[in-house]
């Protein structure tokens, strides 16, 4: 990701690009410990594991794209958009280089067979000498083989100290990349630390990660790091080897720097063709499939955050994609929770204490409506529940007295106390009432200190549900009662039968 949101400023491997990258390491760890500092950790919580999946694909992609014109041997500008990319690939499909395509189609052969017929030998090291041997042969042979690029030879040391560009410019350029990647590796991260905790029984602290991942980039920007998160490959081989404490991810470094002292001067003879190859293979691999799947088949709100984050990666500024499938993660989330859910509830007949029910076949009393609402009531959700309390109304203008169940609603606001005072003024106007039951002890705290509990009448709040049914019941028009031949409550019982019935 690193690769992508840099590539754009400067050519992959020059001074420039190297000094850019690290200049974003060190703004992404600055924001992480910050974040990390001021207890912010729950802020990862807003990036939906739907953004992630499908911000980490259309990075994929963008890597893959731009590793074409090495794939294929064509003179493509670096840091070209995604279009302008496919653009002149489409108008120089005819001066492809053969011999660069074969160094690349040989090492991706190679890869792909050892993934599928021998997946525990080290596949992408075996493809590269493949890759590298054809190249050699082309060079020996003088046939074409000029055309193919090598990386060249890399320092046989340690990565030496560096210092990221902290110019007002590097910083104006990165500023917004660096705070999208800080929280992508925030979340991958806690998303690692949550998977292997629900088997190791142990608790994930959001804001202790996010200082030690802060910590770790803004130190790694000075010794020529990049941008580093969690590895669900690492950490799950870790956990699995019985890992317990950080000091086996400094035994891995050790082994790797070791690596690197040894193998370092081996680079300046792979060829750049072979090295695209592998980082399609890389970037196919980033791409959850098995996750993208479940997703397009479970939810299509889920589906809607996934393509517009995939495709906002592709077509707009890498940095702004995620922030895209955030807002759009939480303006679902809006309107799922501004519509909280508003149900009818009646008397069961068939159990002794009359448990509520919702059951459209069973019978309503003439004169109360019993709703149950699952939701919170704030502004957000005002303008729907005001529709439906208005519905019922026009539906049974006979049912005058409305009791609602409150123990759904887990917070109200000012708007969502003042609609309840409003109801319970247009109820008292028809002779009728409001009336609350069961609800909960921060909902009622609000409503008492705004004085609404006083606007509609402390009395019409009740603990439980034979309360208030004992206590409307007394206000209910007799003679309508009289009438009635439903007696869905127990008081109705203590009636007598209406004329023509038998009791």
């Amino acid at each position: 990701v690193v690769f992508a949101a840099v590539s754009k400023f400067s050519d992959p491997g020059s001074a420039k690009f190297i000094s850019l990258a690290l200049t974003l390491t060190f703004l992404a760890g600055v924001y992480q410990l910050v974040l990390g500092l001021t207890r912010m950790g729950a802020l990862v919580n807003f990036i939906s594991h739907s953004v992630v999946i499908g911000f980490t694909a259309g990075a994929a992609v963008l890597i893959a794209t731009s590793q074409l014109r090495h794939f294929l041997g064509l003179h493509i500008p670096p840091g070209e958009s995604f279009l302008h990319t496919w653009q002149d690939i489409y108008l120089q499909i005819g001066d492809i280089n053969i011999h660069v395509t074969a160094v690349a189609g040989v090492t991706l052969i190679s890869l792909v067979l050892l993934m599928v017929l021998r997946p525990r030998w080290p596949g992408m090291l075996i493809a590269m000498v493949a890759g590298s041997s054809l190249a050699l042969l082309f060079t020996l042979l003088g046939s074409g083989g000029n055309a193919v690029t090598f990386v060249g030879e890399l320092p046989s040391q340690l990565p030496p100290l560096s210092r990221p560009d902290l110019s007002l410019g590097a910083l104006k350029q990165l500023g917004s990349a660096s705070l999208a990647i800080a929280m992508l590796g925030l979340v991958e991260a806690v998303a690692i630390a949550r998977s292997i905790a629900t088997r190791s029984g142990q608790r994930i602290d959001g804001n202790q990660e996010f200082i030690g991942q802060g910590l770790a980039n803004i130190v790694g920007s000075f010794f020529s790091s990049y941008a580093s998160s969690g590895s669900f490959t690492r950490s799950g081989l870790n956990y699995s080897a019985g890992a317990v404490t950080p000091l086996s991810g400094i035994f891995a470094a050790l082994c790797l720097a070791v690596i690197v002292l040894i193998a370092a001067p081996l680079a300046a003879h792979l060829p750049m063709p072979a090295m695209a190859a592998i980082l399609l293979v890389v970037a196919w691999r980033l791409i959850d499939f098995h996750h993208i799947q479940t997703i397009l088949a479970t939810s299509k709100r889920e589906t809607a955050v996934l393509l517009t984050t995939f495709f906002a990666t592709l077509f707009v500024e890498l940095e702004f994609a995620i922030y895209v499938g955030v807002l759009l993660s939480l303006v679902i989330y809006l309107m799922r929770t501004s519509r909280p859910g508003i149900v009818a509830r009646v008397p069961d007949p068939a159990t002794p204490a009359r448990h509520f029910v919702t059951d459209p076949k069973l019978p309503e009393c003439p004169q109360l409506k019993i709703v149950r609402v699952d939701g919170s009531l704030f502004f957000g959700a005002v303008d729907h529940v005001q529709e439906k309390l208005h519905h019922f109304r026009l539906r049974n203008p006979r049912q005058k007295h409305l009791l609602m169940i409150g123990n759904g609603i887990n917070f109200i606001d000012i708007s969502g106390a003042e609609l309840l005072t409003q109801e319970a003024k247009r109820r008292r106007e028809l002779d009728g009432g409001l009336y609350l039951s069961k609800i909960k002890d921060e909902v009622c705290t609000i409503l008492k200190r705004g004085g609404f509990a006083d606007q509609f009448g402390r009395e019409n709040i009740f603990i439980t549900k034979r309360d208030a049914i004992e206590t409307i019941f007394r206000k209910l028009d007799p003679e309508i009662c009289a009438r009635c031949d439903k007696r869905i409550f127990l008081e109705c019982q203590k009636l007598p039968s209406p004329a023509g019935t038998t009791p």
